[in-house]
């Protein structure tokens, strides 16, 4: 793996796991489907500009369409928007640490529905990576953890499992800005209807509220997400995969930092469990 490469999966680990934090400040202050379908609408708008300036096609295939459908329903409306409502009662650092969870579900998913052969290693992974996933939630659990908003999370990163498994090595190189700018604009478009439905906008802009949702918007919401289709296409899905590894770690640091989220010792072990089946079981795809 070269140098840049290197650094476009760091950068996009930092960026991803970014969001969490910058989410948080958000729903806080402002109704979160609104804020999000908001969000998206921004991105994509920009997005698809920025790809018609490059002479980037409308014209694409079946199975970009597809992907278009199901990642802007899978991954933006549901997996976002159910995040960013469980994040009214749910604090960043256990949000980033289920979602961080998704390459270790697509592996579990793989392994029980679809009937992909998993390596030993990768079945080692999978069950450290659950553990450490309990030894941070049970003593959260016990200790007034939010259950409603944590299955939200849980509901919210199925979804993003459910895409990933459906859309592989759909999405062309050659198209990255066109096609994300559609997801989030399918992504928009599905969070209006229940936004409108049950959201008032009742906001006082801050600049605090502010900062967050323009950093949340360009640089998560969507230099991230061109950052790793490039990543994709230079090194392959299952090597860009390995850097998944340092969400855990990043997340939660980023929330302890910017947040002033509490961190214990039990949450430094289980993010270390996680980070490590999370390594282990990307690495095994890569020397199946």
């Amino acid at each position: 793996m070269d140098l840049r490469s290197v650094f476009l999966g760091l950068s996009f680990a930092l960026m991803w796991s970014s969001a969490f934090a910058s989410a948080r400040i958000i729903v806080l202050e402002a109704p979160p489907l609104m804020t999000l379908s908001l969000r998206f609408f921004i991105s994509g708008t920009v997005a698809v500009g920025i790809a018609l300036l490059l002479k980037q096609s409308w014209r694409l295939t079946k199975a970009q369409w597809r992907a278009i459908v199901v990642f802007g329903l899978c991954q933006n409306a549901l997996y976002l928007g159910l995040n960013f409502i469980a994040m009214q009662t749910v604090q960043a650092s256990i949000a980033a640490i289920i979602a961080s969870t998704m390459p270790l579900l697509v592996a579990l998913v793989g392994w029980v529905f679809l009937r992909q052969r998993l390596p030993i290693v990768a079945l080692l992974g999978l069950v450290t990576g659950l553990v450490g996933v309990l030894v941070i939630m049970v003593p959260r659990l016990h200790g007034g953890l939010d259950p409603w908003g944590v299955l939200l999370c849980v509901l919210g990163v199925a979804s993003l499992t459910v895409a990933t498994l459906s859309v592989r090595n759909a999405v062309s190189s050659g198209q990255v800005l066109m096609i994300v700018g559609l997801q989030m604009l399918v992504g928009s478009a599905a969070l209006t209807v229940p936004a409108l439905l049950f959201e008032t906008w009742n906001v006082t802009i801050t600049p605090l509220l502010a900062s967050a949702f323009v950093y949340t918007t360009l640089v998560p919401g969507l230099a991230a997400t061109v950052i790793w289709f490039v990543l994709v296409s230079r090194i392959g899905a299952v090597r860009a995969a390995t850097f998944h590894f340092l969400n855990p770690f990043f997340g939660v640091a980023l929330a302890a930092v910017l947040l002033g989220e509490q961190i214990g010792l039990i949450d430094v072990l289980g993010v270390a469990i996680i980070a490590a089946g999370i390594f282990a079981v990307q690495v095994s795809k890569q020397t199946k």
